[in-house]
C-alpha cells in the first residue's frame, strides 16, 4: 500500500458528505476525535484500482481561533492518517474534540485507536 495522501483519498464531494452524515455511524472511540463511518466499495483509484478509504477532517474553530493551529493540528492528523490508513474501503470523517494543542504521539495513538474502532463497526 502506497503511503501517500492522494486527492482520491480525500471526502469533497457535497453529495458524499452528504452519505456520510445521513447513512454513517456516529461514534467517540477516543476522547479526542468524534467519527462518523460509512463502508464503501464506491471509490476507486485511477487506473482500476482496488476501493480507497476517503477521509475528511475537521478541527473546529470555536476552540482555534487562529488558522496556523488548526492547520498544524490538521497536518498531525493526516500523517497519523497516512501511516495507518485502514484496511477496509470507508468514506470517514474526524472531528477533532479538545480545546488544546496534542503532540504528534498523542494524536497518533488516539487515531491508531479510533481507526480500529472503525474497523469493527464498518464491517458489522
Amino acid at each position: 500500500m502506497p503511503q501517500t495522501f492522494s486527492k482520491q483519498e480525500r471526502l469533497c464531494s457535497k453529495k458524499d458528505i452528504d452519505r456520510l452524515l445521513s447513512k454513517g455511524r456516529f461514534f467517540v472511540a477516543d476522547p479526542m476525535f468524534r467519527a462518523c463511518v460509512l463502508q464503501t466499495g464506491a471509490p476507486f483509484e485511477p487506473g482500476g484500482g482496488e476501493p480507497v478509504s476517503r477521509l475528511l477532517l475537521s478541527v473546529p474553530k470555536r476552540h482555534f481561533k487562529r488558522a496556523v493551529k488548526r492547520n498544524l493540528l490538521k497536518r498531525r492528523i493526516r500523517e497519523a492518517y497516512r501511516r495507518h490508513k485502514p484496511a477496509v474501503a470507508m468514506d470517514m470523517m474526524l472531528v477533532y474534540l479538545p480545546a488544546e494543542v496534542h503532540t504528534y504521539a498523542e494524536i497518533e495513538a488516539a487515531l491508531i485507536r479510533t481507526l480500529s474502532q472503525a474497523e469493527r463497526l464498518s464491517r458489522e
